[in-house]
């Protein structure tokens, strides 16, 4: 039993990481009346903790490599808890944003370097059994969240959402002193300062990017620079590694077509997860159901998750990461496809269950997999490089995706609504507001904006199926030491 501690120390801090991702989503409509916060500062308060996951995520890695994946694990929770003690008791909208700011620092190295414990603290069939059980908790944790902070806002308040972190942080702490010894690179390598710096820039700058092309269109000026800043800054990151003596990102693993596959097939898997944000949505604005009704009739989702992951993560070692990734993403495209094609305006929430389990099925292969192959294709001493990478663009993916699938959703709405009723546009926010509605024509074009989302998902996710069977080596070699 001692042997799978660190597995329950790491599962802790992850799932309380991923349900504080979901978990605001549905108080914000309390925060808002609680603060008197405009749409602006609440629409900031989910994008800062974006924001600072997607640019220091990677950074946070190296990090944890060079000064020890133990003593940043363990800071990361404590910059958690006492930053949801400050959003607990935030006075206005302002403290609020600056303290999920701050959540998304401990965030950012709390996810990666979890990661990067399980991958060398575990080895073999004991790998593959933690990140089947790690990616369980994960996509369990993407499916309540909504529920348990239904649950919470209704019972307490919505500051309840950020105290229970508190107590949760503090038993994973001692967990984690009790159960893991340190690791670290070598003592004369450093911290590579231009690169977290440029990185930080590149990828703070392309999120917000696309978070600002979801609303104010592709073609903005602020869009536009802001991708300029962001292709700038990814020129000044490779220059920055090419030179620096302990680079934070390998850079001979983008040479790698195995690797590149690898992460191809992360931003593709939570890509099909984004089109999650538009099921809840019309869930609640087209079937009619509460917050936490939605939250349940996702349950299905992370339950098969949970079974893929815990089933076949026992068996990892035995196959190779090119058939678990591929059939992974053909889970994801089937599921995809099904509810794109079985959905429609007079559709209830049973319609999506069917395509929801395939869909839970291929996540719940696809994340131990994917671990594995990123952990099998770096050395030991740069685990959390190797984590880094992944969830750089699994962040990636999340974001690209709900700023496109976004701007399809709505698109399809619009053409849907055009001549059909009087004010195409007050209609439209309609559903894309939350608010329930029963006219027929909207019931339609919600189901039709939704089934749009899922067939490109589905696009997505077979084409990167096909990329991962034709590059993804059978058995990924271990990438050579970095200099």
């Amino acid at each position: 039993m001692r042997k799978w501690l660190p597995l329950v120390a790491v599962c802790l801090g992850s799932f309380m990481l991923i349900v504080d991702t979901t978990v605001v989503t549905v108080a914000l409509p309390e925060i808002g009346t609680g603060l008197d916060a405009s749409l602006s500062s609440l629409q900031w308060v989910m994008n800062i903790y974006t924001l600072v996951l997607a640019a220091l995520t990677l950074s946070a890695g190296s990090v944890g490599d060079l000064l020890g994946r133990r003593k940043v694990y363990l800071l990361s929770l404590a910059v958690f808890a006492g930053s949801s003690l400050l959003c607990a008791v935030a006075p206005g909208a302002g403290v609020l944003i600056a303290a999920r700011g701050l959540q998304g620092v401990g965030g950012a190295a709390m996810f990666v370097t979890s990661m990067a414990l399980l991958g060398t603290t575990y080895e073999g069939k004991d790998r593959g059994v933690a990140m089947g059980v790690w990616s369980s908790v994960i996509g369990v944790a993407a499916a309540v969240g909504p529920v348990f902070g239904g649950l919470l806002t209704e019972s307490m308040s919505w500051r309840a959402i950020f105290y229970v972190n508190i107590p949760i942080s503090l038993v994973t702490m001692v967990l984690t002193k009790i159960c893991f010894t340190e690791s670290r690179q070598p003592a004369n390598a450093r911290i590579d300062v231009p690169g977290i710096i440029t990185f930080a820039i590149t990828s703070g700058a392309l999120t917000y990017g696309l978070i600002r092309a979801g609303e104010d269109g592709w073609t903005s000026g602020l869009t536009l620079g802001l991708f300029a800043l962001a292709l700038l800054g990814a020129v000044l990151f490779v220059l920055a590694e090419r030179r620096h003596p302990s680079p934070m990102l390998d850079l001979s693993l983008m040479r790698d077509a195995s690797f590149l596959a690898i992460m191809l097939s992360t931003i593709a898997s939570a890509w099909g997860f984004s089109s999650l944000v538009f099921t809840s949505l019309w869930l609640q604005s087209v079937v009619g159901l509460t917050p936490i009704k939605a939250g349940l009739a996702l349950l299905p989702l992370a339950a098969a998750t949970f079974l893929a992951s815990t089933l076949t993560g026992k068996r990892l070692h035995e196959v190779s990461p090119r058939v678990t990734i591929t059939a992974a993403l053909v889970l994801v495209g089937v599921g995809c496809a099904i509810n794109g094609l079985v959905i429609d305006g007079d559709s209830s929430w049973t319609a999506a269950l069917p395509g929801l389990l395939v869909i839970g099925a291929g996540v719940g292969v696809g994340m131990p997999a994917t671990a594995s192959a990123v952990f099998a294709s770096v050395p030991p001493q740069r685990a959390g490089m190797g984590s880094g990478a992944m969830a750089t663009f699994r962040q990636l993916g999340q974001a690209l995706g709900v700023a496109v699938l976004g701007l399809v959703f709505a698109h399809v709405i619009r053409e849907d609504l055009d001549g059909k009723v009087a004010d195409a546009a007050s209609a439209e926010n309609t559903l894309t507001s939350g608010r329930p509605t029963t006219l027929g024509v909207l019931h339609d074009a919600g189901a039709h904006g939704l089934t749009a989302v899922y067939l490109a998902s589905a696009g997505l996710a077979l084409v990167a199926a096909l990329a991962t069977a034709a590059f993804i080596r059978k058995r990924p070699h271990a990438a050579p030491e970095t200099r």
